[in-house]
């Protein structure tokens, strides 16, 4: 997996945890509520993967043009 994808996994979490966690604060609903911030945390670091994915294919790319 790409980190282009890996980024956008992690918005899709981040986008559903935050619907489930104002779900739960509606109907005060304490489970679903932390399983929407869980599922934020989740696309967070999915982001963050990806970020540093797509860092490293940059670094990848730069050594490999120094060498060609």
């Amino acid at each position: 997996m790409g980190g282009e994808q890996d980024k956008a996994e992690g918005a899709w979490d981040n986008a559903k945890g935050k619907v489930k966690e104002k779900v739960g604060e509606l109907t005060d609903d304490e489970s679903t509520e932390a399983e929407g911030k869980k599922d934020q945390v989740k696309g967070k670091i999915e982001g963050a993967k990806g970020d540093v994915k797509e860092a490293g294919e940059k670094v990848k790319d730069s050594i490999n043009k120094a060498f060609d």
